[in-house]
Formats: structure tokens, sequence, C-alpha cells
């Protein structure tokens, strides 16, 4: 079965018409906690080999499980127990999907079956995903059982035989890569290296400045076109545009605006518990949007600062100690922030060591300070300040030439990208931690991080562009 069927059904599942478990399974007892869930003993259930992440095709391995039983028959079974939010439910029809589609394979724990327990109002309803029972425990309860703790060489071949061939089979239903899409000054486009290496275009005659997945919403938010509008494009809709296997959806209108808004300059979206936040810098206002679940599913209006003194050209969000709102923004002057309660206006650090006007690189919350301390980097440096603004740290982040691009990555580093070289440096510190020298001076734009990999660009005369990506850990940079 190809991966377009898969996808082909996404929109037929309804979590909330799954059957209730109640007198076909029950849990006994917590066996094992996997990524995304615990495992339970349970009265016919069954175990998980979880495939998950249908756009990684990640197959994960190891959430380990025991005896439970069928309330019925009594068969022995391992369930999977996963709260259900909105902006999970996309990827867990996806999970639902594969296991369907994928688990008749003997190299993998077959599917059985998902069920949704309620729960009372306010609370997230739990996924049950009913799985086979592998009842001889994992590898390592395996070794502990060996004397010497060591198995022999020919069982030590035999499991590694039968795992990959169930990866073998996996990855020929679902072939492995990051699918990465590029905005470009004329569209849209899809570089697909999970089989063929195909460069799809899903969108022509369309500027793209700035995009993020927002996978668990299944939109793909943007700021494009000639009047900058900040546009939501469907997943779904996308997908079908290469897949051409849904004519319902083909039908459907593929994007929304969010609200009457051009000539966007920047956004961020920040998450707070269980809040999306949309921050936007206009020409000379910020306006902030919340993400409404159903029935509504889009971003509705929620706070607006218009005639600002500087005209923003980044903006970020902060929850100071998890109470008070604070938009953060930077300009040609310096940085500066907005009480979202009262909606005052104050300046946070004006670098007057520099005459003329500054270029504002990147606003970092850093993590671990209860939203109370930023990371500001501009120029060729970057200062600490709290949202008070005040010094916090002596140190000074030093780039060691002027970055055309500075991003924050999930490690807790800050990676700047400058003509001659690039740097990772430590988000903390400031201490330099990695550097990579090019081999030709060239100017290179951060795209996006996924997983260990950095991916970036660089824009070549004649308008032409290449796609690098780099892993982090490895000393190594790799052509797209």
């Amino acid at each position: 079965m190809s991966r377009e069927n898969t996808t082909r059904s996404l929109d037929s599942i309804d979590l909330a018409a799954l059957r209730d478990p109640a007198g076909i399974f029950e849990l006994v007892e917590v066996v094992g906690n996997g990524t995304y869930g615990q495992v339970y003993k349970a009265s016919g259930g069954f175990c998980a080999t979880i495939l998950r992440n249908y756009g990684d095709n990640v197959l994960r391995l190891g959430t380990e499980s025991r005896p439970g039983r069928h309330v019925k028959t009594g068969q022995l079974a391992a369930i999977k127990v996963m709260e259900v939010t909105e902006e999970e439910e996309e990827e867990i029809k996806l999970e639902i999907n594969m296991l369907k589609s994928y688990s008749h394979h003997r190299n993998i724990a077959t599917y059985y079956g998902a069920f949704i327990k309620k729960s009372p109002a306010g609370q997230d309803h739990q996924l049950w995903l009913v799985m086979e029972y592998c009842g001889a425990g994992s590898v390592t309860d395996l070794v502990k059982k060996t004397k010497g703790n060591c198995l022999k060489e020919d069982w030590i071949a035999y499991i590694c035989r039968e795992v990959l061939r169930g990866v073998m089979f996996v990855s020929s239903v679902c072939p492995a890569g990051v699918n990465l899409l590029v905005g470009t000054e004329n569209g849209l486009w899809l570089l697909d290296r999970s089989g063929q290496g195909k460069v799809y275009s899903l969108i022509s005659r369309r500027r793209f400045q700035q995009m993020d997945v927002l996978e668990g919403l299944n939109v793909l938010i943007t700021i494009s076109g000639k009047k900058n509008k900040l546009r939501l494009y469907y997943l779904s809709w996308l997908r079908n545009k290469i897949l051409h296997n849904d004519p319902e959806v083909e039908k459907r209108q593929g994007w929304t605006s969010v609200g009457d808004l051009e000539g966007c300059v920047h956004y961020k979206v920040v998450r707070y518990d269980k809040i999306k936040f949309l921050v936007i810098a206009l020409k000379n206002a910020v306006e902030v949007y919340a993400w409404a679940p159903k029935p509504y599913h889009k971003f509705m209006a929620f706070k607006s600062f218009r005639s600002l003194p500087q005209k923003p050209m980044s903006v970020d969000l902060t929850v100071e100690e998890g109470q008070r709102l604070k938009v953060i923004y930077g300009s040609l002057s310096g940085f500066h922030a907005i009480d979202v309660d009262s909606g005052t206006p104050y300046d946070l650090y004006l670098p007057t060591h520099i005459q003329g006007s500054i270029r504002p690189h990147a606003i970092i919350i850093l993590p671990n300070s209860a939203g109370t301390e930023v990371l500001v980097c501009y120029e060729d440096e970057g200062v600490y300040i709290d949202t008070y603004g005040r010094i916090t740290k002596d140190t000074v982040l030093q780039w060691g030439e002027m970055p055309a691009s500075v991003a924050y990555l999930q490690s807790n580093q800050v990676m700047g990208w400058g003509e001659k070289a690039i740097e990772l440096r430590s988000a903390n510190t400031g201490n330099l931690e990695g550097v990579f020298m090019h081999k030709k001076a060239q100017k290179l734009k951060f795209l996006c991080e996924r997983n260990d990999k950095v991916f970036f660009a660089s824009v070549q005369s004649g308008g032409s562009s290449q796609i690098y990506f780099m892993t982090l850990g490895q000393n190594s940079l790799f052509n797209w």
C-alpha cells in the first residue's frame, strides 16, 4: 500500500465517533511509559511498536508492555493511553492510519483498534490504542535474564535480522527522509527527499517572506503575496496538490487570511500552556492573536497596539512568571516592550554606543528564566537584559563577524551565519562552542531546524539559491 493511501482517509477519521472501551477492554496496571503515553496491562490488549510522525516516517521501537486481557475472551493485550488535544489530533489520525495500513507484517506488532474514553467537561479525552501483546519482553529483559548478561552471537544475529526486516518493510512503504517546504520570491516549493528526490511546485507567482508549519493545527502560516498578508494554508490541501487523490479537498478553499492584516513584517508563534499566541509586527503596529479551537479553528484577534513610536522589525512574546504578557520587538533604534494588559510601550535596550540605526537580528527568551530574561542580538553583538531593561549579565555576546542571519536552536545554542564562517554559541553565556569556515564568502540565511539538523540557504549571483543542512554535533556541511 502506498503512502498516498495512508493520507487519503485522514479526514474520514472522527476520533469523537470511536467506541468507548468500557465492557470491551479494561486497564489493569501501568507497565511502561512511551514517548507519547503510558502502556497498561489490560484485559484483551496488545503491545506497542509505534509508527509516529508520518511527515518524518519515524519508526519508534521500545515502548514496553506486559500482559492484559480482553473482558470477554481474556486475550492478552497492550493498550497505549494518550490524552487527545486538538493540536495533536492530526498527528494521532496519522498514527492510527499508519498502524491500520502497515501493522500486518510479521515483524511489526499487530494493531487491533482504537477507542475513546470520554472525560468530564474541561478535561481532554483519552485515546486507547490497542495492539498485539509481545509476551517475551524486550531485548533488555532477555539480556538481564541471560547468564553473564550477554547474548550469544547467533542470538544477536537473529534479533538484528528480524528487526531489520521490519525496518526494511516500513522503509519500503514509507521512505525515510525530511521533506522541506521552501518559500521563494516567486512561489512555494516542496523538496522531496523521501523517495525520488523531486521538487514540486505548490504555489506559483507569489512571494513568500516567512513561514512555519504548525502540524498539530494542519496549517502552514506565512507572510506572502505582494501586500505581505498573513495567510494560513491547509496542509491537507497542499498535500493534495501533489497526490491528487481527494476530490473533496481539491474543491475547498486552500488558504485563509488572518484578519485583514497587510504589510506584515515579521511574526512569532508562542505557545504558553495550552494556548497558542500569534504576535505580528506590522509597519507601525503590533497585533496579538490567539488560537481558538473547534468549532472556530482559527486565530482570533486578542490585542492591538497601533501608532508605535518605532517601526517594528522583529517581534516576540513572553509570559513573565506565568502571569504577565509582554510583547518585545526590535527596531532600527533598539529593543522595546509593550505591557499587554496596560498597552504601555517602553524602551528595553538602546545601543547608544552605535551611531545611526542598527539591524536587530533576534529576540531570544532564555529558558529557565520564567520568561523574564532575554538575549537580544543586533549588529555583531548581543546583550542579556530582563523584561524591564536591566542588564542581567556583564557578558556581551560578540560575533567574529557581522552575521547575515541569527537563530536560536533547540539545543539552547545560538547560531550566526557570517560571510566567512558559521558560529555556534551558548545562549546562556555567549561562549563560542563551534565554528565552521566557508570555502568561499557567501551570504547565508537560516531556514528552519528539525531534530538535530539545521537548514539554511545561500543566495548566489543570478538569483539562484543553494540549500544546505548541518547536523549538530558533527563538523560537516551538506548540500540539499
